[in-house]
């Protein structure tokens, strides 16, 4: 939802970097001459044309229009579409619509074979289960929805409107990221918003339902980074207006870190910008199952021949028409009705082994119908922060230009901090310390004054907010004061929109400068001694994607001096710091240790500038027209011959166990591409110490390109490598894509290991389908934020991991993991498992088909070709079911090696089954197995009882029926015995050196 604040309060944006998802835009309709069902369809597709709005505060009674609803939904579909909608999924595979027109015909009485039950027995209980196992999937889809939309805000999710007035307060429990809120109606329910601020002065609460104000926002917009609009109060004198924009704005699941918010919503629902970025998740089908519809239309290829075959033997006599469709229906069981019943049953069972493993605790099967993909990737596309790495920053290193402090020596900083803020003068020793004020203005500042400047500015350059937990026994559902509120240094923590910001205040209060209190105003600051230091925030200039840095200006109290304070990446703060030597070769040599870097530099800026800038940057403000140009010319008046104070190196540590994890997938022969955000020298370094490159291979790194010579010189150059990583830039990839994707795309297949870095979410996904356009292989993306979503939802298989970034990756992907090292027993053992599992579950099902088929050719053929069947009645519907399902369906227990052996040697996720015949190949015989075979067996005898009308029991109870059933099962089975041992003797399977 999307509410306007009346009370600017400290909010922690957390979540605003993680949801720029790739979003797939939908064609615009297009007026044009066509024809009337195309015309319907369109009209019944177009979708509602966003528009600007004006929105009224506390009166929704003049809102023009109808607004959608701000709840949430996830459900596939709803009362009216549930059984269509299972049907269509179900009907458009060729298996299950080929038994549906067998099934149909037997209403035919010149076509009927036998009781109707016989065919629509089997089909009934395969569309049964698979409308209730989706019922149960849909069900539960709409539990999580409704307990989304229950939590705390129900009333708030289903009717807030644009122009309610919302009221938002921190939890007690302010490091963490509950809200609880106390609306203006005595309701105490929220709901994910949208929120914007207004600087004017705040009215009484009572007084808010009495203004006469509204407004202006613009149309609801993909782009998060951005947002204009203007608040307009009309019954003051004069009218109050004033501009709003992105420093004002409170998407929807950030979290209010610190203070109070008071607003109106603006948007909700789909309009929301975190709905509009969402792509539609697509439905996912593995590609065994798509390769099964593929063979049971050869199957049926095969069928319609044989019936061909035994007409023409019984040479067309009589109404030949009939006797070919009665033979098409006799040999249907080539085609095994229960191969699906049997697959999905498989599938369940699957997904159920996975989540109990206690290996990989906290594992979830989101998606069950592919989890055989797991054992057939090619590609594996993995984010960086937060998924190789942990997303935990340690501050690691602080260059001054002539020194470098590393952890080992912060000491020394500390003491210098210390010793510059002890009485407020430098220490005695050494005297040199004193002379930069009375010395020419051009004498290089001391070590001791750099340290100070450079701590300083990194104390105060940053959008982090000191929050202090309530004190024990404090309920959350009672109002609380700051008394409530325990200051102590042990209780504070630190809420920001990066790690990385919350790293350099840590470090700055582990050196002795401490942020102890900040609101909209003003920051404080403790020094070693104890004392307060309050500095005014002027401007505040967040950071950007496009800008890529962030910037304040602050007032000095005590001393009145006006400081400008800017840090970023090195790329944008080279061209507006003053000319140095040293910057380009330390930030490189920071990456190369795998830091993050950024610069920190300053401006001090008389009264009489800032007052100028000021009235500048308020009028380029409350522009309607190319406010962002305007903004942000006024903004780089200012970042013009800046000094610069110091370079730092924050660290992000790799995750638990990856180096082995990824060493372990690159011998299964996964090639895996790291595809990230970050700069190319950090990306370049992680790729390296996390192994994701080989000691053994070079690396490529492709130079930027922007031309189309250009891109044709580079890719030249990278041609002639070979067994050679690859490294490129987004920007450089989309000019290879724009001009030669093909010869691009086959270049990089080659590589063991590609790192793509500065990755949009939107070319993250665009890679993933261009890998599967053009090599046609398996893919799986995992990633843990929400700019992974896209990325997740376009691979065949997408992995989610819960980390520091929330659960958006998790919710949308197929499966779900805590941490990254547990992928290698997912693919290497269940993955494997469940390929080989399902071929062979499927292979045995088709053989039992091909059995009583043949059976029924045969006893054709020797009684002239009579299109009658072979059993009757029941007997075929127990064939399938009852008689042999429990050892076909045991299959799902058989695994050829242990667990551990398959991770140890990950080589043997190369050598999957194909589908070939793989008759009588148990390899380890589990305890359920024999239970299943007993149980068929006992079935079946208890048939013999019952089923008088079907078997002869006095000949079933002669020595004749003994020694001709075990002739027949000894021909039967034998040769394939045999056949089996000379194959394991001559060509062994892998897995068959190791269980040895």
């Amino acid at each position: 939802m999307f509410v306007i604040l009346f009370n600017k309060s400290l909010i922690s944006s957390s979540i605003i970097s993680i949801i720029r998802v790739s979003v797939r835009q939908d064609k615009e309709y297009s007026q044009r001459t066509v024809s009337c069902s195309d015309w319907l369809i369109n009209i019944c597709r177009r979708k509602k044309e966003l528009k600007a709005r004006t929105v009224w505060l506390g009166c929704p009674e003049k809102c023009e229009e109808k607004y959608p609803k701000n709840a949430i939904k996830n459900q596939k579909y709803n009362v009216f579409t549930f059984i269509p909608g299972v049907l269509y999924e179900q009907f458009k595979f060729f298996l299950n619509l080929y038994f549906l027109v067998v099934s149909c015909s037997q209403f035919v009485p010149a076509l009927k074979i036998g009781y109707l039950y016989t065919y629509w027995a089997p089909l009934g209980f395969v569309l049964t289960v698979t409308v209730v196992r989706e019922a149960v999937d849909e069900f539960r889809r709409y539990k999580r929805d409704k307990e989304m939309n229950s939590q705390l805000y129900s009333k708030l999710t289903n009717q807030r409107i644009p122009s309610d007035m919302v009221f938002l307060r921190t939890s007690e429990k302010t490091g963490s990221c509950f809200i609880r809120t106390d609306q203006l109606d005595g309701e105490t329910d929220w709901k994910l918003k949208v929120a914007v601020s207004c600087t004017q002065r705040l009215p009484a609460l009572g007084d808010l339902f009495s203004i006469n104000a509204y407004v202006y926002a613009q149309k609801p917009q993909l782009d998060i980074h951005s947002f204009e609009g203007t608040f307009t109060r009309e019954d003051s004198d004069p009218a109050v207006h004033e501009s709003l924009s992105i420093e004002n704005t409170l998407w929807a699941s950030t979290v209010v870190a610190s203070g109070t918010v008071i607003g109106v919503v603006i948007y909700t629902g789909k309009e929301t910008r975190s709905v509009l970025n969402t792509s539609n998740p697509k439905n996912k089908v593995g590609l065994l199952d798509l390769e099964l519809n593929q063979l049971t239309k050869a199957l049926f290829l095969a069928l319609v021949a044989l019936s061909v075959v035994m007409v023409t033997l019984q040479g067309f006599v009589g109404p030949w028409y009939r006797n070919l469709f009665r033979f098409l229906l006799l040999f249907s069981y080539i085609i095994p009705i229960s191969l699906r019943v049997n697959l999905d049953m498989g599938k369940a069972a699957y997904g159920w082994m996975i989540m109990k493993d206690d290996n990989i605790p906290g594992t979830v099967v989101r998606t069950s119908t592919i989890p055989e993909e797991l054992g057939r990737l090619v590609y594996l596309l993995t984010d960086k922060t937060g998924t190789l790495t942990q997303n935990e920053m340690i501050f690691k290193r602080l260059h001054l230009g002539t020194v470098s402090y590393g952890t080992d020596t912060m000491d020394e900083i500390q003491s210098h901090i210390i010793n510059s803020y002890s009485q407020g003068s430098f220490p005695p020793p050494p005297p040199p310390q004193l002379k930069p004020q009375s010395s020419a203005p051009k004498v290089r500042k001391s070590v001791s004054s750099r340290i100070h400047e450079a701590v300083k500015a990194i104390a105060l350059c940053h959008n982090v907010t000191p929050v202090y937990e309530s004190r024990a026994g404090v309920s959350g559902e009672t109002e609380y004061a700051e008394v409530d509120q325990d200051f102590s240094d042990e209780n504070r923590t630190y809420q920001a929109s990066s790690p990385d910001e919350v790293a350099l205040v840590q470090w700055t209060e582990s050196v002795g400068l401490t942020l102890v209190n900040r609101d909209l105003t003003s920051m404080q600051l403790k020094t070693p001694g104890g004392h307060i230091l309050t500095y005014y925030i002027l401007q505040i200039f967040p950071f950007t994607s496009e800008s890529k840095r962030m910037g304040i200006i602050v007032r000095d109290e005590s001393s009145g001096e006006i400081t400008f304070y800017m840090k970023g990446a090195d790329v944008a703060m080279s061209t507006i710091v003053q000319y140095n030597d040293w910057l380009e070769e330390e930030c490189g040599n920071m990456a190369r240790e795998g830091l993050r870097t950024l610069v920190v530099a300053k401006k001090s800026l008389t009264e009489e500038q800032y007052q100028d800038f000021e009235s500048r940057y308020n009028q380029a403000k409350l522009s309607i027209h190319d406010r962002n140009l305007k903004v942000a010319a006024v903004v780089e008046s200012l970042e013009r011959e800046m000094e610069l104070l110091c370079l730092t190196g924050v660290e992000d540590q790799l995750q638990a166990d990856v180096r082995p994890t990824l060493e372990m997938l690159r011998n299964a022969g996964i090639k895996i591409w790291m595809l990230t955000g970050d700069k190319l020298e950090t990306a370049t370094c992680i790729a390296k110490s996390s192994h994701l490159v080989s000691r053994t291979q070079d690396i490529h790194i492709f130079r930027p390109v922007t031309t189309r010579g250009e891109a044709h010189l580079e890719l030249n150059a990278f041609r002639r490598k070979h067994d050679c990583a690859l490294v490129i830039s987004g920007d450089s990839l989309e000019v290879c894509l724009k001009y030669y994707e093909h010869e691009f795309v086959e270049l990089a297949c080659q590589c063991p290991a590609v790192v793509c870095c500065r990755c949009s979410p939107t070319q993250k996904a665009h890679i993933v389908k261009l890998l599967q356009h053009h090599t046609g292989k398996r893919t799986c993306a995992i990633g843990d934020g929400g700019n992974d979503v896209s990325m997740i939802q376009a691979a065949d298989c997408g992995i989610g991991i819960e980390g520091k970034e929330g659960k958006q990756a998790s919710l949308a992907a197929d499966f779900s993991i805590t941490q990254f090292k547990h992928i290698g027993r997912l693919l290497m053992v269940h993955g494997r498992n469940s390929y080989k599992r399902s071929a062979a579950l499927g292979q045995f099902v088709m053989h039992r088909g091909l059995i009583i088929s043949t059976m029924q050719a045969v006893f054709s053929s020797v009684f002239y070709f009579a299109s009658v069947p072979l059993y009757q009645g029941f007997l075929m519907v127990g064939y399938a079911t009852i008689y042999t399902m429990f050892p076909v369906f045991s299959l799902v227990l058989d695994q050829d090696v242990k667990p551990e052996m398959a991770l140890l040697y990950p080589e043997l996720y190369k050598d999957l089954t194909k589908l070939l015949m793989v008759a009588l190949t148990i390899r380890t015989w589990h305890w359920l197995m024999v239970v299943a075979e007993f149980l068929s067996l006992g079935c079946y005898v208890a048939s013999l009882a019952f089923l008088n009308e079907y078997f002869d029991v006095a000949f079933i109870t002669t020595v004749t029926f003994l020694w001709k059933v075990s002739a027949i099962t000894v021909v039967s089975c034998l040769p394939l015995y045999i056949l089996k041992y000379l194959k394991r003797k001559f060509s062994p399977p892998s897995y068959s050196k190791l269980t040895s």
